[in-house]
């Protein structure tokens, strides 16, 4: 063993206690300073690999709501209270007459329950939920759907969203 070189000066046992208990003490204070983790239960589908390219993509805030952490994979919230809930790898929405908006290239079904607004990705495998409450609406779901749609695009589409007058013009036989 080499000794130690002499600008090294041992630090006396009780000065190593002390700044070990302090340490903890800093690391619990910044700890209970933090939101709470938001409970976010995860999708099925939410181990699904082309989620992860999403989640990275995600902005640390929507509006005014900064991201939280949450305690499930492939989601995340933003608000505190959560005012956005996100969740990748939810059942990937059939043909439909809910209402379907295309925002930056990605089509959304929307919609509307009784506390909540559902907004899910259609055309993309897997799909992605967004739950905007109603009772805490500060962000606008303009704004949620612009803020989200670059993020939402990392999952490639398959198929988009098509209107009456493209189901007018559909073959008869076909």
């Amino acid at each position: 063993m080499l000794p130690a070189p002499p600008y090294a000066l041992p630090m006396p046992a009780r000065w190593a206690k002390v700044l070990g208990a302090f340490a903890i003490l800093s690391a619990s204070l910044a700890l209970t300073a933090c939101s709470p983790v938001v409970d976010v239960t995860a999708a099925q589908d939410a181990a699904n690999p082309a989620c992860a390219p999403m989640m990275v993509a995600l902005p640390d805030a929507i509006g005014d709501a900064g991201l939280r952490k949450t305690n499930s994979q492939a989601t995340a919230a933003w608000g505190d209270p959560s005012q956005v809930i996100l969740r990748c790898g939810v059942n990937v929405p059939g043909p439909t007459t809910d209402r379907c908006v295309s925002v930056n290239g990605v089509d959304w079904v929307i919609k509307e329950g009784d506390t909540a607004w559902t907004l899910t990705t259609f055309g993309r495998e897997p799909a992605t939920e967004i739950l905007l409450t109603k009772d805490q609406e500060t962000v606008s779901s303009a704004t949620v759907l612009a803020d989200l749609s670059a993020a939402a695009a990392k999952i490639p589409a398959a198929r988009d969203c098509v209107g009456q007058e493209e189901l007018q013009n559909l073959p008869a036989n076909g």
